[in-house]
Formats: C-alpha cells, sequence, structure tokens
C-alpha cells in the first residue's frame, strides 16, 4: 500500500482501523495498515532522524537521512516511504546506518556554511542539530565547489529574507508551496551541482508568493527567515492566542523574546489553520504597536474643538452623564449602541448587556449587519439554527464543491489552501460569481464550470438549478421524505417554466446548457458542498438566496455527514460570535427573540432588570431616527461605520446629527471625526477571551502583553454601565464566558478551562454533544424538519441605465482587510497601496480609459475617483473595486438599497458611470508607511 500523506507522526491508530504488529529498536506497536515505518517508530517512541519529511507533508524519500535496516530486506530503505508489514522488524540504529547517515550529513554540510557545525545557527537552522545528532565533527570535502555560496540574498520581500548561500536544495520550501499553500510558486532550477531553489526566476516580491509563511516554516536552514527574526534574536518563550483577521480564526503561537514579540508561527494543531497561515496571520500585526495607536481617552465638546486628554474616570464619565441627559430629554430609546466582530465574544456580549440593563432598550446592533445577517435569517428559517454545518475539515471529503459569491484564496486564504488541495485531489468545482476568481483557473485547478451571472440574479441561477434537479428527477426523495417539510409546495413552485434555465439565461447572462450541466453535476455529486459569501448575502435578495441555497442542499441530500453542508465564510474574525452573543436588536444571546416571556425572564432573573420586549433599532434606523431628531446619542464598539457603511453621505449627516456619539477603536478612524469622546481600545495581541469563527469553533485569546490603553475593553463597557446606575462587575473574561454558558444553551458546555483543556469547541456543546459538534443537523435539523421556503426572483431596484450604465460589485484583496485599519498599517500597503477600478477593455475603449487613469466612478448616490485597471476579469457592463482605503471611499456611491429582511446592504449591485478625469488631481492620502520590522513589533 502507498503511502500518501500523513499529517501527524505520531497518531495512533482509530477504532475499528485494521492494525498491523511490528517491531522497532525492539519495541513492540501495533499501527494502521498503510504506516510510514518513521510513523510507526514514532508511536513507538523512537525519533528517527530526517530531513525532507515534515508532519504536513507528503512523504518525499529524499535526504536518506532516515534510513533504516529491516530484518530479510536488501538495503537500507527511506522510513518515511516504505510502509509496513505485519511482523516486520525494523533497526533505526546500526553500525551501518549510522556510517550512511554520517556520510549524507557531510555531503550536505559541504554545500552549506560550515559555520553551522561551531556556532551553531542565528535562527531555526535545524543542520547544526542534525550534524551533531549524527555524529558528524567535520567535513572532509572542499567548499571551493560549491556553486551558490557567493550568491546575495533576495531581500525584496517585506517579512523574510531568502539567503541562497544557506540553502541546501532540499526541495521542502518548494513542496510547503506546492501542497500547502497551492500556489507554485517556487521551483527547483538547473540540475546536479547547479540546482538552486527560485521564485520562478525572480525575486520573491515580483513573483507568485503570496508570503504565507509556509516556506519559512518549511526551511530546516537559514536560508529563508523571517526578518524580525534577524533583527530581534530568537525567541524563547510562546504564547498561543487566535489571529484578528478572517473568519477562518486560526490559532497561532505569538513567540517572544522578554516582553517583545518576535513572531507568530501557526499552530501544528490548531483547529481551523492546522499549522498554516496567511500573510495578514502570519506576519501583519505590527499595527498594533503603529504610532498611530491613541491610548490615551480624549473628549470635546462638539466635532469642531480640538480633542482634550483626558484620565479615564473623567471619560467614562462624560459618556455616562451625557447619554443620561439625553434619554431624559428625548425618553429611553433616543441612544443605542453598534458592537463589533472584531472584537471578543465576552466584549460583545457586554456591550449588548449594557444597552439592555442600563441603556434600557434592545437598540444593539453589529456590523455583521452589513454582512452576514442574511445568513442568519435564511438559515434560522431553513434549518432552524444560524450557522453553517460543517467543520472546514469537511470540504476534504467533497465530490463536488460549488463556490457562490466567494473568493476563497483572497478573502479566507487558508481555508483557500485546505479547499485547493482537495480539488488537485479531483474534486470538481463549480464557481458562481460575476467575476473570474482565481479558482477558476489556478495551477492544477480549473473550474469545472463558472456560471458568470450579472449581479443581483443570484436567486435566479439558484433557482435554475433546483428546476434542473427537480424536473430531471434527481431529488435525494429519501432524504426529503424522512428529513424534510414543505417540499411539495417548493417543488410546484421550482418546477414552473419561469424557473428554467432557459427562461432565466437572458436574465442572468448564464447559458442554459452551462447550468443545466452544472446542476446535474451538484445533484449527482456524491457528496456536494456549498460555499458562499458576502457575494450571496449583500444583495436585496440576499436572505431569498441562503433559503435558495438551503433548498437546494436538501433537494439533493446534501446535509448531515462530512463532505457536504451550507458554509458561510464569514469576513471578519468573530462575525459568527457577535451573532450568538445577541448583537442584533431582536435577539438575546442564542438568537432567541426579544419577546419570548421565558426566554428574557432567564436574563431579568440574572440582571435584576426588566427588559424590553419589542425590538430595537437596526443601524439603518438609527441612522434615519438621527436625521429625523429622535436617535441622538450612540456608542461605536470596535467599528468604522463611516467608512464601512453604504451611502456614506447619509451615514455622515446620520452622526453629525447625534448629541454624544462614543468611538472606541484603535486608531482614529473615519467615524472618530464625528466622535464626541474617543475610547482607546485594545489590539487582539491585549486581549483575553474568545472568538468564535465560521465553523462555529470557539478558540482562546491570550494576552500577549496588558492592554496599552491600561484598561481591557470589557472593563471600560462595565465601567460606563456603572456609572449609567446599573452595576457591572467582573474579574476575569472567563467569568463573563460562564455567564454565556449560563445562560445560552448552545454553549453551556463552554468555559475557558474547557477549551484550555481540549484546544477549541464547535457550539452546540451542552449535555447532548459534550465534545462539542463538528457537523451540524446530522440526524436531524435543529428546527426538526428542514422546512423548504419558496424563493420567487424579485429584480433588484439597482439596475443599469442610460445614465448610469454600468453596474459595480466590490470584494476584498489577499494582503489588505476589511477598511485597512490594520492592514495599512503594516508592510502589507507593499503588495496594495491603493484600491483599483478593474474595467473590462471593451468598456474603457468605449471611454478611452487606458490602464492607470485616473477616473471618475458615479451613482446616484455619490462620486470618488481612482485609478484604472484594465481586467478580462470582469465581463463588460461589470466593474469591480475594492474597499481597503478610506481616501477612495467607495461606499461613497453604494446606495441604501437592501435586504428585504434584514436592511444588510445591497453592496454588490450599484449603477455607475466611469468616465476619464482630466481634472487636477486633489492631495491624496499617502499609503500608511512601513515601519522596520524591529519597531512593527511588541516592545
Amino acid at each position: 500500500m502507498t503511502v500518501l500523506k500523513e499529517p501527524d507522526f505520531g497518531t495512533p491508530a482509530r477504532d475499528g482501523e485494521p492494525t498491523v504488529a511490528i517491531e522497532v529498536d525492539g519495541r513492540q506497536v501495533s499501527v494502521p495498515e498503510g504506516t510510514s515505518v518513521m510513523r510507526a517508530a514514532a508511536l513507538a517512541g523512537v525519533d528517527v532522524p530526517k530531513l525532507c519529511a515534515t508532519d504536513s507533508m507528503e512523504a518525499f524519500g529524499s535526504c536518506r537521512l532516515c534510513l533504516v535496516e529491516i530484518d530479510g530486506r536488501k538495503g537500507t530503505p527511506a522510513s518515511c516511504t516504505t510502509p509496513v508489514a505485519d511482523g516486520m522488524v525494523v533497526h533505526t540504529q546500526t553500525p551501518k546506518v549510522d556510517k550512511l547517515r554520517q556520510n549524507v550529513m557531510e555531503l550536505y554540510m559541504s554545500d552549506h556554511p560550515l559555520d553551522c557545525l561551531t556556532d551553531g545557527a542565528q535562527g531555526d537552522c535545524e543542520m547544526h542539530d542534525l550534524a551533531d545528532r549524527v555524529g558528524l565533527v567535520h567535513v572532509r570535502y572542499g567548499q571551493e565547489g560549491a556553486n551558490h555560496l557567493h550568491e546575495s540574498p533576495d531581500l525584496t520581500n517585506p517579512y523574510f529574507n531568502f539567503d541562497p548561500a544557506k540553502c541546501i536544495v532540499c526541495s521542502r520550501c518548494v513542496r510547503a508551496c506546492d501542497e500547502i499553500q497551492g500556489t507554485f510558486a517556487l521551483t527547483i532550477e538547473g540540475r546536479g551541482f547547479d540546482s538552486k531553489v527560485s521564485p520562478g526566476g525572480t525575486t520573491f516580491m515580483d513573483s507568485e508568493c503570496v508570503s504565507c509563511g509556509a516556506c519559512v516554516q518549511a526551511c530546516p536552514t537559514d536560508a529563508l527567515q523571517e526578518r524580525s527574526v534577524v533583527d530581534l534574536g530568537m525567541p524563547n518563550r510562546s504564547v498561543v492566542t487566535t489571529c484578528a483577521y478572517c473568519g477562518v480564526g486560526c490559532s497561532f503561537k505569538a513567540e517572544l523574546k522578554g516582553d517583545e514579540l518576535v513572531r507568530m508561527v501557526p499552530l501544528k494543531d490548531g483547529g481551523a489553520n492546522e499549522g498554516h497561515s496567511c500573510v495578514k496571520g502570519r506576519f501583519a500585526y505590527g499595527y498594533a504597536t503603529h504610532s498611530d495607536r491613541q491610548l490615551r481617552p480624549m473628549v470635546r465638546d462638539k466635532i469642531t474643538d480640538p480633542w482634550r486628554e483626558v484620565e479615564w474616570e473623567e471619560a467614562i464619565t462624560t459618556v455616562a452623564t451625557r447619554m443620561l441627559e439625553i434619554q431624559k430629554q428625548y425618553g429611553a430609546g433616543a441612544i443605542g449602541a453598534i458592537s463589533s466582530s472584531r472584537c471578543t465574544n465576552e466584549e460583545v456580549f457586554v456591550v449588548q448587556k449594557m444597552v439592555r440593563a442600563a441603556f434600557g432598550n434592545n437598540n444593539i446592533d453589529t456590523c455583521a449587519r452589513v454582512c452576514h445577517s442574511p445568513t442568519g435569517y435564511g438559515l434560522k428559517q431553513t434549518f432552524g439554527e444560524s450557522a453553517g454545518t460543517q467543520d472546514f475539515r469537511s470540504v476534504a471529503q467533497a465530490d463536488v464543491i460549488v463556490v457562490i459569491g466567494a473568493n476563497p484564496t483572497e478573502a479566507h486564504p487558508v481555508f483557500g489552501s485546505r479547499m485547493k488541495q482537495r480539488l488537485r485531489e479531483g474534486a470538481e468545482l463549480i464557481v458562481v460569481d460575476p467575476r473570474r476568481i482565481d479558482l477558476v483557473r489556478s495551477p492544477h485547478i480549473e473550474a469545472a464550470h463558472h456560471l458568470q451571472l450579472n449581479p443581483g440574479t443570484n436567486v435566479a441561477v439558484v433557482n435554475a438549478m433546483a428546476h434542473v434537479v427537480v424536473t430531471e428527477g434527481l431529488v435525494d426523495e429519501a432524504f426529503v421524505s424522512s428529513r424534510c417539510e414543505g417540499f411539495d409546495e417548493w417543488a410546484e413552485f421550482i418546477a414552473r417554466p419561469e424557473n428554467s434555465p432557459e427562461a432565466v439565461a437572458a436574465l442572468t447572462g448564464v447559458p442554459a446548457d452551462e447550468l443545466r450541466a452544472a446542476a446535474r453535476l451538484y445533484a449527482r455529486a456524491g457528496n456536494g458542498a456549498i460555499y458562499y459569501g458576502l457575494g450571496v448575502t449583500e444583495h436585496s435578495q440576499g436572505s431569498t438566496m441562503v433559503m435558495g441555497m438551503a433548498n437546494l442542499a436538501m433537494a439533493t441530500g446534501n446535509l448531515g455527514r462530512d463532505g457536504v453542508g451550507v458554509n458561510p465564510l464569514r469576513g471578519q474574525n468573530n462575525v459568527q460570535g457577535s451573532c450568538d452573543m445577541g448583537s442584533f436588536p431582536h435577539e438575546l444571546p442564542g438568537y432567541r427573540h426579544v419577546s419570548d416571556d421565558a426566554v428574557r425572564s432567564v436574563f431579568e432573573n440574572l440582571w435584576g432588570r426588566t427588559l424590553l420586549s419589542e425590538p430595537g433599532l437596526r443601524i439603518p434606523n438609527m441612522f434615519d431616527a438621527a436625521i429625523d431628531g429622535s436617535f441622538r446619542g450612540l456608542f461605536v464598539h470596535g467599528e468604522d461605520i463611516a467608512q464601512s457603511d453604504p451611502n456614506l453621505q447619509h451615514v455622515s449627516a446620520a452622526l453629525g446629527a447625534m448629541d454624544l456619539v462614543v468611538v472606541q477603536d484603535l486608531f482614529l478612524n473615519e467615524t472618530a471625526k464625528f466622535a464626541h469622546v474617543f475610547l482607546p481600545g485594545a489590539s487582539f495581541l491585549e486581549k483575553d477571551g474568545t472568538f468564535t469563527n465560521a465553523e462555529r469553533r470557539i478558540n482562546r485569546v491570550r494576552a500577549v502583553m496588558p492592554p496599552k490603553s491600561g484598561k481591557h475593553e470589557w472593563t471600560i463597557v462595565c465601567e460606563i454601565a456603572t456609572a449609567m446606575g446599573y452595576p457591572m462587575h467582573y474579574d476575569h473574561p472567563s467569568q463573563i464566558m460562564d455567564e454565556i454558558a449560563a445562560t445560552t444553551p448552545t454553549f453551556t458546555g463552554v468555559s475557558f478551562d474547557r477549551i484550555d483543556q481540549v484546544g477549541s469547541i464547535q457550539w452546540p456543546c451542552d449535555e447532548a454533544a459534550p465534545e462539542g459538534t463538528p457537523i451540524m443537523h446530522v440526524d436531524s435539523f435543529t428546527r426538526g424538519q428542514g422546512k423548504f421556503v419558496p424563493t420567487p426572483f424579485v429584480p433588484t431596484d439597482e439596475r443599469s441605465t442610460r445614465r448610469f450604465p454600468l453596474i459595480l460589485t466590490t470584494g476584498r484583496i489577499l494582503s489588505q482587510y476589511n477598511v485597512g485599519a490594520q492592514t495599512r498599517r503594516t508592510a502589507n500597503v507593499a503588495w496594495h497601496p491603493e484600491d483599483v477600478l478593474e474595467i473590462h477593455p471593451h468598456d474603457a475603449e468605449d471611454r478611452g480609459v487606458v490602464d492607470g487613469d485616473l477616473i471618475e466612478i458615479a451613482s446616484r448616490v455619490g462620486k470618488t475617483t481612482l485609478h484604472a485597471q484594465i481586467s478580462n476579469r470582469v465581463p463588460p457592463g461589470v466593474v469591480y473595486t475594492t474597499f481597503h482605503h478610506p481616501v477612495t471611499g467607495a461606499n461613497v456611491v453604494t446606495t441604501e438599497n437592501s435586504d428585504w429582511a434584514t436592511n444588510c446592504p445591497e453592496y454588490k449591485v450599484t449603477a455607475v458611470q466611469v468616465t476619464r478625469t482630466h481634472a487636477p488631481v486633489e492631495e491624496r492620502e499617502e499609503p500608511i508607511a512601513e515601519q522596520p520590522a524591529s519597531e512593527q513589533l511588541v516592545g
């Protein structure tokens, strides 16, 4: 049996798995069939020397250091590629093996700086330890002929260096780039003594390298080395924590030298990332110590006044006093708060508690309103739970993967790499997106179908796919009859001629035969999985589309097991958690409606306050009420709504109309321009709590250092509530989680101690599932029966016109994150210094636009300028941009259109006109300058 990837050299057999018995150095061990000798030795407690073998890549067998002798066999095979056999007797240390290893190691050292033998390495070089282990004292061969020891280092990447003089061409970096990341940016050039590692014949910065750090992690020498290690030296202690960027929720070891953060190393047993990382999580943490951090509270009477730094007591008293004054003058409902999906569960929980118990209303909303609120609504209606169905590992069992309105390699790169691994193994891919994302065609991957639909026609496409399933007899009748309700009504609706691929082809722009073929491929898959992003939710029919995808999955039986499901890819690190914690105005923690008397009584008895049974104001309602004069005070916790929300003129007018705007954040952002009180926040390196990622995985966030402002964010919120007359106090954030567990059924088994024991927990975690729930809806749905819901297509009001003939859609790019407040304050600006507008060559030619031109993009609500990028990624009639830079202000042009059920803004469909501008360019904000590596780090 061929040995393939073995993710852990020390993994024992699972229950019921066939095993064989072997002997290693006199030790008996039973291991699964097909196990490598190296892995069997590890299980027997024997560590075989190795160089090319790692615990995250396929066996390679090239270094010849892991040679062993096996009784009854000739030669000395490589233990990493040799499978075990029953009764095998293995010897890992014999005179013959020892001599061969010394000779092999001597050859490696002849091609490597010899000071490694005497002085050791400055970083993570394994060569010194290996040489010492195999007994190599000196090297007999001269290095005069070594071809690369004179070569200059490649210092172009802002985060790591490549020194070819130290490279032994072991191929570990190349294999990591291929097998783990899937970018194939590195190669071995030349043959024999002329062979060398190359980033595609150019520099690392100019290559296809995405700076994920997999090659640096894999390198056994100092050839690839973090600049921070070069500057600061090797770390001597570590703290395990969780990344604060996207919804993948990668686990890292924050490695320090004393109190100085040296580097972030992805955790091999991290539940979400399993040792992988992206450029943001691994390297882009310098914002935490950037000079732009505001570390002192500030107040001012009017937004035209200068800021005045104050002590914490004055700032908190000011907030509490002015909030109470507004309530007294305008009523209890005149104040509210917006919480952040970047903050911990514990911080978010106390914010909504402050609003309900201290403010005395339900005017609490979250930034999830503007991204994934349709996910919560749509999945709650159909499945009974407002969350995705699978864990990330599940994708490894998918036969057909449908990616709808998502760009995993840019926005969720670690999961994107995991998905690419499965696609290279043979799974087929369907991409539904107006834009040609990288997954459509990338190294060793080509989508079976790219349904390049017109923006705003998602529901028509998913209905047409379902039409094919129903009318061509592809329904999983057994699943539907035993697990679902409402099928007959839905099937009658979906089988109507107006839902056929032929009927919607002109509307969607997707050829009928292509759509039919994609539907058949998904329906006939052994395991079909749907992954989706903001290209689904940020539409006027976002909630309808979520229910449409749920209908399609139920009709084909693609739920309740590995390799299937309906899976939202959450944009921010704690979008799932912020929703779980009761941050919507109509729901208490655990997605239970505020009108439920029994649920309210749980919180009323614990909190000692009567809670309102009527939902509060959503974010857009707050803005409208502010302009009307009835909403006067807002606490904004970790969000830059003046950059991230749609129709920024409307947002600015609302903020400017309020008597009190309180901003708690790391930096003086766009929203702070309208603030009367600024409260400094804490970076993730200063937080203690939990994040919940897109797969419902609750991960611990552990503080690497105390809060630079002197206060934890949850403490600040509690002190404001107390100053307003409602005492709130906790000694530690673990007590907040205990309160969450005591009041929220899906969290009853969750605690800091439990997470510390097992690493992470996926909710629901309760008596029925004390270990958590990786896969939802296995035997039944949360609501009992899955519910089919008819999903009629209603065209958006936002359509192209003669005045605005193009449709703008938006998205993200790998190197930047959200509104860029964090990533723009790191060296990531080297890859994306400004937002640009992608425009099809035909549309550009019509307007006289050439690549790099400054152009104006205008909609019916606003206009902005940015540079053009001629691109075939977008079809004619569609333009695309990112929204990471405030100078561009992409949301100046997005409109007030929103999802019918949740008010999630329709960011993805805005009618615009693009014109080449000859006007003088106004002074534009320069990219925030990179700090030297040593200054980016915590100290």
